[in-house]
């Protein structure tokens, strides 16, 4: 509950985001958009670079939690938290795996390859990206993404 020296409308946009979805192609999109929605709350409109940047993001971690990061009866989880003051948008994706984690060196894909291209995406949007474990099982991918000031309040 916002105090009485609080602006209503900047208490309801909280500074994160975080859900549960299952682990399935179904779930990713689901995890996309919620992440786009989440981003025009905070004033980035679904168009504008930091939106689309931030979905791509999320698009590429979390078919990577539902192809390699899947454990049966496990969802996978999405945390974004946004940092106004350095404008930036940290994005995780934990899943049940902890096996399956990501190279320490990114591969390069063939150019005539359908995969192998996605934590090169994320490479080149984030400023950072890495992994951690996750307890009590499981790991975290995290990336963060640059913004900029918001195009819409």
């Amino acid at each position: 509950m916002p105090t009485t020296n609080e602006d209503p409308e900047r208490a309801a946009r909280a500074t994160f985001l975080r859900e549960r979805f299952t682990s399935s192609p179904r779930g990713a999109r689901l995890a996309r958009q919620a992440a786009v929605r989440q981003m025009d709350v905070w004033g980035h409109a679904p168009e504008s670079d930091a939106s689309c940047t931030v979905a791509l993001v999320v698009a590429e971690l979390a078919a990577n939690a539902v192809q390699h990061g899947r454990a049966p009866g496990h969802d996978f989880a999405l945390h974004l938290a946004y940092d106004e003051q350095a404008q930036l948008i940290r994005v995780e994706v934990a899943d049940a795996s902890a096996a399956k984690r990501p190279p320490a060196t990114l591969p390069t894909a063939p150019p005539d390859g359908e995969s192998g291209r996605g934590l090169l995406l994320v490479d080149v949007l984030a400023e950072r990206w890495g992994s951690e474990p996750r307890q009590p099982i499981g790991k975290t991918i995290w990336a963060e993404v640059a913004v900029g000031a918001p195009t819409q309040l």
